[in-house]
């Protein structure tokens, strides 16, 4: 498999690489390349141009659609940025696609969000690919529109195309922008004598894990036997209180630690419960997830205690 990665310098675009390359693929990343490490090629998501220059570099057979505005806080503050780079960034990424010179087309995935699904009643739970989106956050709204770019050019161009909603994913290397890894940065702080105070969001809020090794396997399976045109959740298919993720982060750190919940992390608009139902995926490729969350905890604090040692 030649793959070409868009945003392959990011949290999941890393991992996805490595996984290919250990299965024999030849991977080529794009990106911006000051956004969190090296690329084989630039990408700039607002410019067709460079677009359409990568995929002839690259000359994928299949691409995946990892580049995108992700932290739903950046999103709410710059909407409009938000709609440029996930939305119109994809309609690029298509038209580009479309004159390619290369024949047939490279199939496609494109990575969504469960965050798409919005709030819902537990009875309709856990979420499955047939209910209809109700984004609740302009990040949700934008990977809406992603998807229905995806999709509607795949149709009418016959482009090949997989539309992926992963839900939340874990694992070492995230930013800690995101709530897990924002956790254990601060208790491995803390265990290396940093005042014992962690201030968080709301801890109430019941989400669906997975470790971001598992998802990449999920992505990886989807391409190769996805069906064209389809939507898969990626999850778990389990609901967990971020409260219980972070008293297991503590356990595994072993620190006394004062637990003090922070107005500013707060979200407007948050969902208090999402989980999906991961059963089209697994029909499709036989993905089964090889990492517990106990697992994936303890490896996203040994990540915080290694960066904490040596601070870049």
């Amino acid at each position: 498999m030649r793959a070409l990665i868009t945003g392959g310098n990011g949290f999941v675009g890393k991992h996805l690489a490595a996984t290919l390359r250990a299965q024999g693929g030849e991977v080529v990343t794009a990106g911006r390349a000051g956004d969190g490490g090296s690329v084989d090629l630039p990408l700039e998501l607002n410019d067709a141009g460079s677009v359409r220059a990568a995929l002839e570099q690259a000359q994928p057979e299949v691409v995946f659609h990892l580049a995108a505005q992700t932290f739903v806080p950046d999103a709410t503050r710059d909407p409009l940025s938000t709609y440029e780079t996930n939305a119109l960034g994809t309609a690029r990424l298509y038209e580009a696609l479309r004159q390619l010179s290369a024949r047939p087309p490279p199939r496609v995935l494109v990575a969504s969000s469960g965050e798409v699904y919005g709030a819902r009643d537990p009875a309709e739970q856990p979420l499955r690919e047939d209910l209809p989106p109700r984004p609740a956050t302009t990040y949700a709204a934008s990977k809406v529109a992603s998807e229905a770019i995806a999709l509607a050019s795949a149709r009418t161009y016959g482009i090949p195309t997989i539309v992926t909603r992963a839900f939340n994913h874990i694992g070492p290397g995230q930013s800690e922008r995101f709530a897990v890894a924002s956790f254990a940065r601060g208790l491995a702080a803390i265990a290396a004598g940093a005042k014992p105070v962690l201030e968080v969001g709301n801890l109430a809020a019941r989400r669906d894990f997975l470790d971001v090794r598992d998802v990449v396997e999920a992505y990886v399976a989807l391409a190769e036997r996805g069906g064209a045109g389809e939507i898969y959740n990626v999850c778990s298919g389990t609901a967990v209180a971020i409260q219980e993720v972070l008293r297991q982060l503590i356990m595994t750190a072993r620190v006394a630690v004062e637990v003090r919940e922070d107005p500013a992390r707060l979200r407007p608009s948050d969902v208090p419960l999402a989980y999906g139902d991961n059963a089209k995926l697994r029909a499709a490729t036989s993905w089964e997830p090889r990492y517990t969350l106990a697992q994936s905890l303890r490896d996203v604090y040994a990540d915080a205690r290694a960066r904490v040692a040596t601070p870049s």
